[in-house]
């Protein structure tokens, strides 16, 4: 059996779910095609552009499984060659999960939320931590974010897909609500004056 990108999620334990639940034949159809995309494409690149944040899985050397939400300027995540992205990482709560995660499996996952206009994108990959390349830090540091970088983070993509914008509830961020809150109370206070 060849193996195909989207094997690296539709296991044999998946495919295997997929078969007794009628969605095999039509992930086979699109395995047949190629499968998920492995590089940035310039879609893709647009995207983290203007993305403020994610949420990036990690698990240990036991399996157990970390999600961290990681947030930023717009394109804080960013597209270093076809097959790597970075970010910076600042200074948390230091409880150090996922950079201890990392130093026993290499194994991570992107997950990209874009609440306004419905769209999610899931990456696999490998992550690895660099420490201490002050070209890279820069690169990856935020003049409006006044922290220290203390650390970079790699994640080499293995496989992307794009996920069905279904059941995904509107959020707006504050940057797009404040303007509109503020027109409405300048109007109430016009009718108020009246």
């Amino acid at each position: 059996m060849t193996k195909v990108t989207s094997d690296i999620a539709f296991t044999a334990a998946v495919k295997a779910i997929q078969t007794e639940q009628g969605s095999r034949a039509a992930y086979a159809k699109m395995e047949q095609r190629g499968g998920w995309r492995t590089q940035v494409t310039p879609e893709l690149a647009a995207f983290l552009a203007e993305l403020d944040m994610f949420y990036f899985g990690t698990a240990n050397a036991a399996g157990q499984p970390y999600i961290q939400y990681r947030g930023g300027s717009p394109g804080f995540l960013k597209v270093l060659d076809e097959k790597t992205l970075a970010f910076a990482d600042f200074s948390g709560n230091r409880q150090y999960i996922t950079i201890g995660n990392l130093s026993e499996n290499a194994q991570a996952f992107i997950f990209l939320m874009d609440y306004v206009h419905s769209r999610r994108i899931k990456l696999w990959g490998q992550a690895r931590v660099i420490e201490g390349d002050n070209d890279l830090e820069q690169r990856l540091q935020d003049p409006d974010y006044p922290a220290r970088v203390e650390r970079v983070i790699l994640f080499q993509i293995e496989a992307w897909d794009i996920n069905c914008p279904q059941h995904i509830h509107k959020r707006f961020p504050q940057k797009v609500i404040a303007p509109v809150i503020e027109e409405l109370e300048a109007k109430i206070k016009t009718l108020e004056v009246r």
